[in-house]
């Protein structure tokens, strides 16, 4: 197995990480509203702190931190289980410290509420549906940032 590196995204991975969300099996079908029409752009990538997570040249993950906000987060269908969405919270824990945040808020869809609390965030709201594109409510929580 390769080893795994998480590194600042480039403007011209921004299709490859459109491409990798678009293919998440987790928004298929319910949840696939939410993604219509929506891509990473290379102004998105280069205005926004973007990491991926790749193995030699393949992406298999990606997280962006607005502010103190995660704003999207996704692994590859085929990476899931190996731990990479484990690194991409610890790399993006990190990167909020060095940027002196205290907290970091996610807002996520209902399925990765699991996944979010498994990785010690703590619930700390509900965010009511938008519809027509977000029919559902959405979990919010908090990371609190360690401070060493």
């Amino acid at each position: 197995m390769e080893e795994i590196e998480i590194v600042r995204a480039t403007p011209d991975q921004a299709g490859a990480l459109t491409a990798l969300m678009h293919a998440s099996s987790a928004y298929q079908g319910e949840y696939a509203s939410i993604l219509d029409g929506y891509a990473v752009t290379p102004g998105y990538v280069e205005a926004n702190p973007t990491f991926t997570a790749t193995a030699g040249r393949e992406v298999l993950g990606f997280y962006a931190l607005l502010e103190a906000e995660l704003d999207i987060l996704f692994v590859a269908d085929k990476a899931q289980g190996r731990g990479i969405g484990a690194r991409l919270i610890a790399h993006l824990l990190a990167e909020a410290r060095e940027r002196g945040l205290d907290s970091v808020r996610v807002v996520s869809y209902p399925p990765a509420l699991a996944f979010y609390l498994r990785m010690g965030a703590r619930r700390t709201g509900t965010i009511p549906a938008k519809p027509p594109k977000v029919r559902w409510d959405r979990p919010e929580l908090r990371f609190d940032v360690p401070t060493c």
